[in-house]
């Protein structure tokens, strides 16, 4: 197994220090990402696609995601390469990805928002896991990102989805039963494969991305119908960005409840408490999951509803 040799500057490595086993954060960074993928219930059953893939590699199932399975052995042969993957049979998709919508649990005939959609892994899941019955928007803010969205939702044969470009501060007076707000963020929990994060990332970066990500969540709030439910994710192992993202909303807003998650992963204590800032005792229910705890990358999960 190729391990790729990271540059750590001494700043990041004092921080995350104090956020978890540094060492560890470390070993599993640093090792290849697991490929898997997950079946699209929409054109094909689980179980023939999964004994043909099945001729060609080595499968594990992925506990949180019954459609998804690591790729054990590859074999050299290209997953995208796969008459399966042509035909819109399979996804290629991170395994901590397949997450947020498993969270979420979007249904057939609601009505559903994926506000950075880019490049389509949620949307298409999400619109597999409606059966492509109901309304989903698919909305990114920028024209070139729309292109492999495009291109995978019709590849996966989607049909209840309305591709949407702008800012996704710019929603407003729309009742969305359930959103998925996969936000733009620093992306530490992917440095397995973008090392060169490292190299962007700064102590005052996360602060700044903090300010968008709340104005995006405040809007997204604001656009749930009560009784709602909105999934607030991230791939960054950063607090400002997580719990302290949660923390803002259920302080702006009395009828923010954030909900236990029920979910077969590993995952590691949320940060209550990092530097100054102290978080509400509620955002114990999120979910923070670092690459060691399942071997994959790095990600963050909250759902929240909208009281009634």
């Amino acid at each position: 197994m190729r391990i790729q040799k990271l540059e750590f500057k001494e700043k990041f490595i004092e921080r995350y220090s104090k956020l978890t086993d540094f060492e560890l954060f470390k070993e599993y960074s640093s090792k290849p990402v697991r490929k898997s993928f997950r079946v699209n219930t929409l054109k094909a059953n689980i179980a023939p696609i999964k004994k043909r893939m099945e001729k060609n590699f080595e499968l594990e199932p992925i506990k949180w995601c019954k459609e998804g399975f690591f790729i054990k052995d590859t074999k050299k042969i290209a997953v995208g390469n796969l008459k399966e993957y042509m035909l819109g049979y399979i996804y290629i998709q991170e395994a901590s990805s397949m997450i947020p919508p498993t969270v979420l649990k979007p249904k057939a005939g609601e009505f559903v928002l994926d506000m950075a959609a880019a490049p389509g892994s949620k949307t298409t899941q999400m619109a597999a896991l409606m059966k492509n019955e109901g309304l989903l928007i698919a909305n990114d803010y920028k024209f070139n990102r729309l292109k492999s969205l495009s291109s995978n939702i019709q590849r996966c044969g989607i049909t209840n989805t309305v591709m949407t470009l702008m800012e996704g501060r710019f929603f407003k007076d729309l009742q969305f039963d359930k959103i998925l707000l996969d936000a733009p963020c620093s992306g530490t929990g992917t440095l397995r494969k973008s090392p060169y994060t490292l190299q962007e990332w700064n102590p005052n970066g996360a602060r700044k991305l903090a300010g968008t990500q709340r104005q995006l969540i405040k809007t997204a709030f604001q656009n749930l119908r009560p009784g709602g439910s909105l999934v607030y994710s991230t791939c960054t192992m950063e607090p400002e960005e997580n719990e302290g993202i949660v923390n803002y909303l259920i302080n702006e807003y009395q009828d923010a409840k954030v909900q236990k998650i029920d979910i077969k992963v590993k995952s590691s204590k949320p940060i209550l408490e990092f530097e100054k800032n102290k978080y509400d005792k509620s955002v114990k229910n999120v979910i923070r999951i670092w690459p060691q705890d399942n071997n994959t990358d790095g990600f963050f999960v909250s759902k929240i509803k909208k009281k009634k």
